[in-house]
């Protein structure tokens, strides 16, 4: 896995203080991404033993609420394996921290992935420029869907987040 940045006090990606990891690929390539630099997978730097120390020591702070997966797209297939066991030792060495990830795939395509488990919230769907709407929280087009993963899996159908 690849990625351009680990950004640490993060207050848009998320509730809370957030750390969040910008991964390298995606294959969606949305018009008018905000991100377009980090479409492609062989961009950025590796996500090595040294990067995710960072990532690790972040989320240890007792302020930061939790980790933000983003890009790119954490879901692409150059990412999925290796998010996913980040995500499933997150969950575990920090189980109060919450886990987010953004990705252009739909809620019903990811729903059988292993990462599901270890997820909080799920902001799914392309951007679609002709859906911005820069007044929307935590996502940039009205398609996207903020979703409580935890109480999707429990209801069985999608249950959107809403500020506590």
């Amino acid at each position: 896995m690849r990625y351009h940045n680990i950004t640490k006090d993060d207050m848009l990606n998320g509730d809370g203080l957030r750390v969040v990891l910008w991964v390298a690929g995606c294959s969606h390539c949305c018009r008018e991404c905000q991100n377009p630099q980090t479409w492609d997978p062989n961009g950025g730097i590796p996500f090595d033993q040294a990067a995710r120390e960072e990532l690790f020591e972040q989320l240890g702070k007792t302020y930061i609420s939790g980790v933000t997966f983003s890009g790119g797209d954490p879901l692409h297939k150059n990412n999925i394996t290796e998010i996913t066991r980040l995500a499933k030792e997150i969950r575990e060495k920090f189980p109060d921290k919450t886990i987010w990830l953004y990705t252009g795939s739909s809620w019903e395509s990811i729903q059988k992935e292993e990462i599901v488990r270890y997820l909080d919230v799920c902001v799914d769907g392309e951007f679609i420029v002709e859906q911005k709407d820069t007044s929307l929280k935590w996502k940039g087009s009205a398609n996207q869907r903020v979703i409580d993963v935890k109480k999707t899996l429990a209801a069985g159908k999608v249950v959107l987040h809403t500020r506590d």
